[in-house]
Protein backbone atom coordinates (compact mmCIF):
# COMPACT_ATOMS: atom_id res chain seq x y z
CA UNK A 1 0.00 0.00 0.00
CA UNK A 2 2.58 2.63 0.70
CA UNK A 3 4.50 1.65 -1.92
CA UNK A 4 2.23 1.39 -4.56
CA UNK A 5 3.01 4.28 -7.60
CA UNK A 6 -0.22 6.16 -6.64
CA UNK A 7 0.33 5.97 -3.08
CA UNK A 8 -0.13 8.99 -0.65
CA UNK A 9 3.34 8.93 0.70
CA UNK A 10 4.96 8.26 -2.86
CA UNK A 11 3.30 11.68 -4.23
CA UNK A 12 5.80 14.04 -4.37
CA UNK A 13 3.07 17.23 -3.54
CA UNK A 14 2.52 15.57 0.05
CA UNK A 15 6.32 15.24 1.31
CA UNK A 16 6.49 18.34 2.68
CA UNK A 17 3.34 18.00 5.02
CA UNK A 18 4.19 14.45 5.44
CA UNK A 19 7.77 15.65 6.84
CA UNK A 20 5.99 18.83 8.80
CA UNK A 21 3.36 16.06 10.54
CA UNK A 22 6.25 13.86 11.53
CA UNK A 23 8.76 16.57 12.64
CA UNK A 24 6.43 17.88 14.92
CA UNK A 25 5.12 14.25 16.48
CA UNK A 26 8.57 13.64 17.31
CA UNK A 27 9.28 17.09 18.57
CA UNK A 28 6.48 16.49 20.90
CA UNK A 29 7.15 13.03 21.48
CA UNK A 30 11.31 14.15 22.69
CA UNK A 31 9.86 17.41 24.42
CA UNK A 32 7.26 15.54 26.66
CA UNK A 33 9.92 12.56 27.51
CA UNK A 34 12.54 15.13 28.73
CA UNK A 35 10.50 18.36 30.05
CA UNK A 36 7.87 15.79 31.96
CA UNK A 37 9.71 12.69 32.18
CA UNK A 38 7.55 10.43 30.55
CA UNK A 39 8.24 7.06 28.62
CA UNK A 40 8.15 7.15 24.68
CA UNK A 41 5.43 5.33 24.56
CA UNK A 42 3.63 8.09 26.75
CA UNK A 43 5.16 11.18 24.94
CA UNK A 44 4.22 10.02 21.93
CA UNK A 45 0.61 9.01 22.88
CA UNK A 46 -0.01 12.26 24.32
CA UNK A 47 1.60 13.90 21.80
CA UNK A 48 -1.03 12.28 18.75
CA UNK A 49 -4.28 12.94 20.94
CA UNK A 50 -3.65 16.18 21.81
CA UNK A 51 -2.71 17.14 18.01
CA UNK A 52 -5.97 15.02 17.13
CA UNK A 53 -7.92 17.11 19.69
CA UNK A 54 -9.09 13.51 21.39
CA UNK A 55 -7.56 14.74 24.95
CA UNK A 56 -8.61 11.77 26.53
CA UNK A 57 -7.09 13.73 30.18
CA UNK A 58 -5.05 10.51 31.53
CA UNK A 59 -2.18 11.93 30.48
CA UNK A 60 -1.70 16.30 30.88
CA UNK A 61 1.61 18.28 31.18
CA UNK A 62 2.22 19.07 35.40
CA UNK A 63 5.43 20.86 34.95
CA UNK A 64 5.01 24.62 33.95
CA UNK A 65 7.43 24.27 31.05
CA UNK A 66 5.62 21.34 29.83
CA UNK A 67 2.92 23.71 30.12
CA UNK A 68 3.89 26.16 28.05
CA UNK A 69 5.23 23.87 25.10
CA UNK A 70 2.00 22.98 25.27
CA UNK A 71 0.30 25.68 24.44
CA UNK A 72 2.51 26.62 21.80
CA UNK A 73 2.36 22.67 20.51
CA UNK A 74 -1.48 22.78 19.78
CA UNK A 75 -1.33 26.16 18.36
CA UNK A 76 1.23 25.13 16.05
CA UNK A 77 0.87 21.50 15.69
CA UNK A 78 -3.60 21.40 15.31
CA UNK A 79 -4.04 22.90 11.79
CA UNK A 80 -1.15 20.80 10.56
CA UNK A 81 -2.62 17.47 11.77
CA UNK A 82 -5.66 18.77 10.49
CA UNK A 83 -4.03 19.42 7.14
CA UNK A 84 -2.77 16.21 6.42
CA UNK A 85 -6.13 14.08 7.73
CA UNK A 86 -7.78 16.65 5.30
CA UNK A 87 -5.11 15.86 2.44
CA UNK A 88 -5.04 12.08 3.44
CA UNK A 89 -9.08 11.98 2.97
CA UNK A 90 -8.70 14.00 -0.28
CA UNK A 91 -6.31 11.88 -1.53
CA UNK A 92 -8.39 8.43 -1.22
CA UNK A 93 -11.75 10.27 -2.47
CA UNK A 94 -9.78 11.01 -5.78
CA UNK A 95 -8.35 7.14 -5.59
CA UNK A 96 -11.63 6.20 -5.59
CA UNK A 97 -12.95 8.03 -8.08
CA UNK A 98 -9.97 7.26 -10.72
CA UNK A 99 -10.97 3.53 -9.92
CA UNK A 100 -14.67 3.73 -10.76
CA UNK A 101 -14.20 6.07 -13.77
CA UNK A 102 -11.58 3.02 -14.92
CA UNK A 103 -13.77 0.48 -14.20
CA UNK A 104 -16.44 2.47 -15.86
CA UNK A 105 -14.64 2.62 -19.37
CA UNK A 106 -13.35 -1.20 -19.21
CA UNK A 107 -17.26 -2.17 -18.53
CA UNK A 108 -18.40 -0.82 -22.02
Amino acid sequence: MIFREDSFFRDKRNRGLIIATVITLLSGCISYHFIEGWNWLDSIYFSVITLTTVGYGDFYPVTKLGKIFTIFYVLTGVGLIFGFINTLYQHRVQKGKNLREKRRGNGK
